[in-house]
């Protein structure tokens, strides 16, 4: 007699308008979706020059990093039209990405509390500043990897929003030695690339209180093309 088998089946929730659960959470301007959805995003800290001349410092994510035959860009998501980044873009025309390893973190997140215009908020997060080899912008030191980049346009997602799409060429990049070998530390793993994980909630039951997170890559096995 053949046996039968029974499959549990995962069903699927669907999420096309606001959950009641949702509906008093505090979002920042972001969309609810974002927070059902928590897709991870590249995080880093972006610097650049103030119109005195003292480093700007701002933690960013929502990017993305592309490339053809004319040229390598990050298309940065979500700017703030009325913050110290947006401002330094448009007056100086530069800036650095760079990414921090995990044991940076929190230097890099003391760098958005103490972000007065009149101060260095590098050295501020007792970070170290270096001037960028192409572009007119500092770079941080102790971050594993740099990228130099000129800004090049910015465009609005939606007519009247807060935030701006951001389109940054990249021209120069610069990586730690012991980061270059992914048999070494790497540019991903553990101790590479930090991602953002932005509030990811569960809508069903979701009650009143969400986290960031912020994660790393766990390599699974090495990929072989056949």
């Amino acid at each position: 007699m053949k046996k039968i088998r029974f499959v549990e089946v995962n069903m699927k929730k669907q999420y096309s308008k606001l959950p009641e659960s949702m509906k008093n959470m505090e979002m920042y301007g972001f969309h609810w979706m974002e927070f059902v959805v928590s897709v991870p995003s590249p995080l880093y800290i972006i610097t650049s020059y103030k119109n005195n001349g003292q480093p700007n410092a701002c933690m960013q994510s929502w990017t993305t990093f592309t490339g053809g035959k004319n040229g390598y860009f990050a298309i940065v998501s979500a700017v703030s039209k009325y913050g110290h980044l947006y401002q330094t873009l448009h007056e100086a025309g530069d800036a650095v990405i760079n990414f921090m390893s995990a044991d940076l973190y929190d230097k890099c997140m003391s760098s958005c509390k103490n972000n007065g215009f009149e101060i260095d908020e590098i050295k501020t997060a007792g970070l170290t500043s270096v001037k960028a080899e192409m572009v007119n912008a500092p770079l941080i030191d102790e971050c594993f990897m740099n990228l130099e980049c000129r800004f090049r346009w910015e465009r609005e997602i939606v007519e009247g929003d807060d935030y701006v799409l951001v389109c940054l060429e990249i021209v120069c990049v610069h990586i730690d030695e012991s980061h270059i070998d992914e048999g070494d530390l790497g540019r991903t793993g553990e101790t590479g690339i930090l991602y953002n994980i932005h509030h990811p909630i569960n809508p069903e039951n979701f009650k009143g209180t969400a986290h960031d997170y912020v994660g790393t890559v766990k390599k699974i096995r090495d990929y072989t093309e056949y």
